[in-house]
């Protein structure tokens, strides 16, 4: 039996099982079992499936590439990621909570004023549909190149069917089905990522201590930065900004808190988030640890990279047969896990932030289908642009755009004032333009590079913003 043939069976299998899933989950008892699971989901399940849904299919590639260029330093940023995550358990859950949020913009609707409310909620489906877009287009090409072209089946063709796919699992049961399917696809994203630096040990023809003993030996190893206060990677900035980076892209992200408001309690939800947060730290050095091998490997092989994106696939390529089928299913679980997630969270918005109508099913239904249709649009407007600099660039944009949110939730948190809702968007398009514009003068001027550390500055320009467009109130 062919490579191809077994990759497409396994992805049949694969396809039928969350359709399965899916089909199985009891219909929608009105939206609140879409939006919330009807807040009866078990914590476990949902820490344990918030993990798959973290990891997308661009991760899954690029983390092991990262030892590359920065060695193992990602990982100050996960330490700082257990900071951000204790601060959402304490800070924003019993917020959340307390308020009985299904979306949790509304909070800024409460708290600000329509206007900051419309902002905060556009700014999130903005970045939420072109990032996850943008991040979907890997694991499309994946499949398409490794299994659907052999068919001769049309790049076009095979967005819209594993689109489909989200969209026909979903659809009855939403976030309530996310809780189960997460869970499946986080089990087969770590089995496949063990499969793989199972294979890779034994190309290298090394036991498992010897392979421990040779990542710890490598300089690629190297995890912190404590001399040179300047680099991105400096380990108080790398800290600082992993937490404000969970603050903002997991506690102010409606896709990320949407399943965090499913569980039945406070208390539980808070057990949910910090286990689910502890888990990023061991994933991502399994991820890191793959990578030293891979470049041990392609070292000694003499076909070292020079992009860390490639390492991975270049190991697969030359394994050819059995080590696809891993590698494809990792991509997929990972992607699809956040690919459908996303899709749930900004048809939840949509019909609650946008539309204000909360409890029509039948409209639900509607966006849900014009959401996955939109998401399918905007990938094939991605491949039809054909530029890696122009997803580098919609990345970048993505970045931005959360900084708005960090600063309108950090001034309704901390303050009492009352700001002048009217020129909340426009605060909230200039600070970005602001942190770009400055980045630049930095890096001609002071030949200094804004890392992670541009979200607070972002952060702090629209805090600022609103503070000085504010009077006081009791």
């Amino acid at each position: 039996m062919s490579t191809t043939t077994i990759l497409l069976l396994t992805m049949a299998a694969y396809a039928a099982v969350l359709a399965i899933i899916g089909r199985h989950q009891p219909a929608s008892r009105g939206n609140q079992t879409f939006f919330r699971a009807d807040r009866r989901a078990p914590w476990p399940m949902v820490a344990f499936g918030m993990v798959g849904a973290s990891i997308s299919g661009v991760t899954f590639v690029s983390v092991p590439g990262m030892v590359l260029s920065s060695a193992m330093t990602y990982l100050q940023v996960c330490a700082g990621f257990i900071l951000g995550y204790m601060a959402v358990a304490f800070v924003l859950l019993p917020l959340y909570y307390r308020l009985s949020l299904t979306t949790i913009y509304t909070y800024l609707g409460q708290r600000l004023g329509l206007r900051s409310y419309l902002t905060g909620a556009a700014f999130f489906m903005l970045s939420k549909m072109v990032g996850s877009a943008v991040k979907f287009y890997v694991v499309c090409i994946v499949v398409h190149q490794f299994a659907m072209q052999a068919l001769g089946v049309p790049f076009w063709l095979t967005v819209v069917l594993l689109v489909m796919l989200i969209w026909l699992y979903t659809r009855r049961g939403g976030i309530a089905t996310l809780v189960v399917t997460d869970t499946v696809q986080t089990a087969c994203l770590f089995t496949a990522l063990l499969l793989i630096i199972y294979k890779v040990i034994g190309v290298m023809d090394l036991s498992l201590t010897d392979a421990v003993s040779r990542i710890v030996a490598d300089e690629r190893s190297q995890v912190l930065v404590t001399a040179d206060w300047t680099s991105p990677r400096y380990l108080w900035k790398q800290l600082l900004s992993g937490a404000f980076i969970v603050v903002v892209m997991t506690g102010l992200d409606q896709d990320m808190m949407q399943k965090n408001l499913t569980c039945r309690t406070l208390r539980e939800a808070q057990k949910n988030m910090l286990c689910y947060g502890m888990a990023f730290l061991p994933a991502n050095l399994l991820f890191l640890s793959l990578g030293v091998l891979l470049a041990q490997w392609a070292t000694a092989a003499g076909c070292l990279p020079s992009h860390g994106d490639e390492l991975l696939p270049v190991f697969v390529a030359s394994q050819g047969g059995l080590v696809v089928v891993p590698f494809v299913v990792g991509i997929v679980a990972a992607s699809f896990s956040s690919a459908d997630s996303a899709l749930t969270a900004l048809t939840t918005s949509c019909c609650i932030d946008i539309c204000h109508r909360p409890d029509d099913v039948a409209l639900r239904r509607r966006i849900h289908m014009a959401m996955s249709a939109v998401f399918a649009m905007v990938i094939l407007l991605v491949h039809a642009a054909n530029s890696s600099s122009l997803i580098d660039t919609i990345y970048t944009i993505v970045g931005y755009t959360y900084g708005p949110l960090l600063g309108l939730f950090a001034f309704g948190l901390l303050t009492r004032r009352k700001v002048a809702d009217r020129w909340v968007p426009l605060v909230c398009v200039a600070s970005p333009l602001l942190c770009f514009a400055t980045d630049s003068v930095c890096q001609r001027l002071l030949d200094y590079h804004f890392g992670y550390e541009l979200l607070l500055l972002n952060g702090l320009l629209t805090f600022a913003a609103l503070a000085a467009l504010s009077k006081h109130t009791d």
